[in-house]
């Protein structure tokens, strides 16, 4: 027996510190390590724009201290000092807690993190660095400029703001690929710091705000004409101007060679705020979908789902899928799927009870929810995802090699009969069972109908005809500059008989065609106003006063 077996275990004198860089704001862009230490953190210390970035890979339980750091001014003003960054850090640590320390871009490079690092040597706290994608890095890449080619030209990055006067005759006395942190408003000042010191002033230039987020726009120019590109694109003077850039000055970023490179601006939906009004639980791949896009997806759930009010009819069905009194059961939405699966875990049952009976999806959706359940479906339509496309494929009963003649059909209170009705056609009894209710959700907040009926919104999806009378009921109808795309003709006709014209229509009855139409018809939009030699615009710059509050 090990004689020390007995004794207490050693409690650790402190903590653990993880540096963690956030890369350059696309979430998209943190890296697997990243997201294991944010997901075993006690104490995620990060400012607010970081905390937006990496709150969604931690805990619901862990704890974010609100951080500020203390300046000069409020010092000065005899303000009681208030906790930085640092303390919060070492206070945490010693308290034996698991701490992510989040940074902008790189700990190294762009975090300013040394100095909290030296700290928690000093103090004997242990410490990891996670790496992240530098924001100079990670934004010139979104920007479709790349910083060196085959021959292997140099790269200098210079911050404007504690640049040197040595800095700044160094890297204008060469031919090297200057990346400059700098601020939107000082763009102008950094291009004659160049000049001055030896660069060309027509050395290409591009300058980049709110780079690798769907805000982010970039400008090409020369070092001679920045200032007057901005101001014709009516950027400057602004507000605004105190925002952050990233400008990239050498021969790599002409603007011939970004227009070819321009991945991320060209997206065919870049910008675009796109309505998603659907039930929350169904918005989540589509969104994912529309991200992909370059859009902007705001959900918001016209439709609520409950249970029915008389659950009664769905218990006895439940129990005759155990007892052997269907041969089949029909599945035409998600929501089937959750209220079939809700009622199963109510009474300890699993997917082992669809052992025998044949399960049928009405699409690739329904039949993907199914799967995650544990149950293959049978029959999935070949043809249209719909009640129409599942007949066209549904076997007629045969008393030969059915024995069974009955079918299981659970579904929403307001579904149409199109299935019962083929179903009987085939020789099929059919037990139709309200599952679940679909009620009008809430309203959306204030600032939401607002940029509903205001324009500023640049398209909204609608999957079903309830959709649209539901978002018109609690919302108001959608401004005539924002795109109308709808999931089918039925759909259609009810957008329009609400006033609304419809500008896309999905080839077939599909959320995800649906985002893809409507991709193509931003894409299509792009390429025709670039031939009309005309800016590429959102539609909601299009209504008045839309392009005075354009976000920079």
């Amino acid at each position: 027996m090990n004689p020390t077996s007995n004794l207490p275990a050693a409690i650790p004198a402190h903590g653990h510190v993880t540096f963690l860089g956030a890369g350059p704001g696309d979430p998209g862009l943190l890296t697997l390590r990243a997201v294991e230490a944010l997901a075993s953190a006690d104490v995620l210390i990060a400012e607010p724009h970081v905390l937006d970035v990496v709150r969604s890979h931690a805990r619901a339980t862990v704890s974010t201290p609100q951080l500020t750091v203390v300046d000069e001014a409020s010092t000065a003003a005899g303000i009681p000092a208030i906790r930085d960054a640092g303390n919060l850090v070492m206070e945490a640590a010693r308290g034996g807690r698991r701490v992510v320390r989040a940074v902008t871009g790189d700990p190294g490079l762009d975090g300013n993190s040394g100095e909290e690092m030296l700290a928690c040597a000093s103090a004997g706290i242990p410490f990891e660095v996670v790496p992240g994608v530098s924001t100079a890095v990670g934004v010139s890449a979104y920007a479709g400029v790349p910083l060196r080619d085959a021959q292997g030209t140099d790269v200098r990055f210079v911050d404007a703001r504690t640049a040197s006067d040595r800095c700044w005759s160094e890297v204008g006395a060469s031919d090297a690929t200057a990346v400059v942190s700098t601020t939107l408003d000082t763009v102008g000042a950094t291009a004659g710091e160049l000049v001055a010191a030896g660069r060309k002033p027509d050395t290409p230039m591009s300058v980049t705000v709110a780079g690798t987020t769907t805000r982010q726009r970039t400008w090409s120019a020369t070092l001679g004409t920045v200032a007057q590109v901005l101001k014709q694109a009516k950027v400057l003077p602004s507000p605004d101007g105190h925002q952050p850039v990233i400008a990239v000055v050498g021969e790599r970023s002409s603007a011939a060679r970004r227009d070819q490179l321009s991945w991320f601006e060209s997206k065919p939906l870049f910008g675009w705020r796109v309505l998603v009004p659907r039930t929350k639980e169904q918005s989540a791949s589509l969104s994912d979908q529309l991200r992909s896009y370059g859009a902007v997806p705001h959900e918001v759930p016209t439709i609520a789902v409950e249970p029915p009010r008389t659950p009664q009819q769905m218990e006895r069905a439940v129990k005759g899928l155990v007892t052997g009194r269907y041969e089949w059961i029909a599945f035409t939405s998600v929501n089937a799927v959750k209220a079939v699966r809700e009622k199963f875990e109510e009474y300890g049952l699993d997917a082992r009870a669809f052992a025998g009976i044949k399960v049928a999806a009405v699409g690739e959706q329904t039949a993907a929810s199914l799967v995650e359940f544990g149950v293959k479906p049978d029959l999935v339509p070949s043809g249209e995802q719909s009640a129409a496309g599942l007949l066209e494929d549904w076997p007629p009963y045969d008393p030969v090699f059915d024995p069974i003649d009955r079918v299981f059909l659970p579904r929403a209170d307001i579904a149409t009969e199109t299935l019962v009705a083929g179903l009987i056609e085939l020789g099929w009894e059919v037990d139709d069972v309200t599952a679940y209710r679909t009620v009008r959700a809430s309203p959306p907040p204030a600032d939401t109908r607002e940029a509903i009926k205001g324009g500023g919104f640049d398209a909204v999806l609608f999957t079903s005809s309830s959709t649209v009378r539901n978002l018109v009921g609690i919302a108001g109808k959608p401004h005539n500059v924002t795109v109308i795309a709808c999931i089918g003709p039925a759909t259609a006709k009810t957008a329009e008989e609400h006033g609304l014209r419809v500008d896309v229509l999905s080839p077939e009855p599909s959320v995800h065609r649906l985002a893809e139409a409507l991709a193509e018809f931003g894409a299509q939009r792009r390429e025709a106003a670039r031939e009309a030699g005309e800016a590429v615009t959102r539609p909601s710059e299009r209504r008045p006063g839309g392009r005075r509050r354009r976000t920079t």
